[in-house]
């Protein structure tokens, strides 16, 4: 083999490693697709954000609006939206058996991640996110409408939901004690994971007790972005994670406070890498607050004491 030729092999793998994560991953889309796209019949996009009246200041031409507090979920039980709701809400957003559609939101697509995760569990296909989400695509001064879409009626179907995507206080009861081969991924902030706070400050979902499940590696979610808050590099991702012994090898639990930071790591281990993952949407709102369930907290805080 010539010189040229192994130079230029070394520049293609190069420029394969440092590509972001969508460059040949099937559930994200760029800015630039969208923007191309916006047009096409078979394209629905769908605004997931957590801001309130943020969808009404301006959103992506043509996206609907889906109300992450109400829509996708059961606002009596803490659970997901029942299949009879989710599939109503999606064909009032005009979602076909054939629709490709895009999720995005703010907070470098948290809740666009949680309405990826709904959408897998009850077998939506042709699903994908905007890559960056409302911030990239604001940076980039890319075009936003006020208008509200009316789409035409979809005739899309939910399937039965897939157990397999998530977990559940028995499955991280079992991994805490050992019982079950499955790792523990902590995707809060490390500060939340040392137990030092509760919760970040300002919201008011709270637990009465603070730390990470025993045995639970921290890996937060921000190191997965990029400053312009796309998904770093694949192999890159991949190094995060096996730096914390994170490898694929066995089946993994994600969890955050209330599910939403953890289904971005959810999509990230599942979608772009191709693990074996749950979401426990549940997380430390309720494995904190569950008498009985061990925990580790490094900081000794305690509830109610300074």
């Amino acid at each position: 083999m010539s010189l040229r030729t192994l130079w230029t092999s070394a520049l293609a793998a190069l420029a394969l490693s440092s590509a972001p994560a969508l460059a040949s991953n099937p559930y994200l889309v760029s800015t630039d697709w969208l923007e191309q796209n916006l047009n096409d019949p078979a394209v629905r996009v769908v605004e997931v954000s957590v801001n309130p009246g943020l969808y009404e200041r301006g959103h992506v031409p043509g996206a609907v609006n889906f109300n992450w507090h109400t829509d996708l979920v059961d606002t009596v039980q803490r659970d997901i939206a029942s299949p009879e709701k989710f599939q109503t809400l999606l064909r009032q957003a005009g979602i076909n058996p054939d629709t490709t559609t895009i999720l995005y939101g703010d907070n470098n697509n948290w809740f666009a991640a949680w309405g990826a995760w709904v959408f897998d569990i009850y077998g939506i296909d042709n699903v994908k996110l905007l890559d960056g989400g409302r911030k990239k695509w604001e940076a980039e001064g890319r075009p936003l409408s006020t208008a509200a879409a009316t789409p035409s009626a979809g005739t899309v179907s939910v399937k039965p939901a897939n157990t397999a995507l998530r977990a559940r206080l028995a499955d991280v009861l079992a991994a805490a004690r050992q019982e079950a081969d499955v790792a523990l991924v902590d995707i809060r902030s490390a500060d939340e994971y040392s137990g030092k706070i509760f919760a970040p400050n300002g919201v008011p979902e709270l637990a009465v007790r603070a730390g990470h499940v025993p045995g639970a590696v921290n890996v937060t979610w921000s190191k997965l972005v990029a400053e312009d808050g796309s998904f770093k590099p694949v192999e890159e991702l991949k190094a995060i994670y096996s730096a914390v012994g994170i490898d694929g090898n066995k089946p993994i639990i994600t969890y955050c406070r209330i599910g939403e930071r953890s289904s971005h790591s959810w999509f990230a281990l599942s979608k772009l890498l191709g693990y074996d993952v749950r979401n426990y949407d549940g997380s430390w709102t309720e494995y904190g607050n569950s008498v009985g369930a061990p925990i580790e907290n490094p900081a000794g805080t305690i509830w109610g004491q300074t």
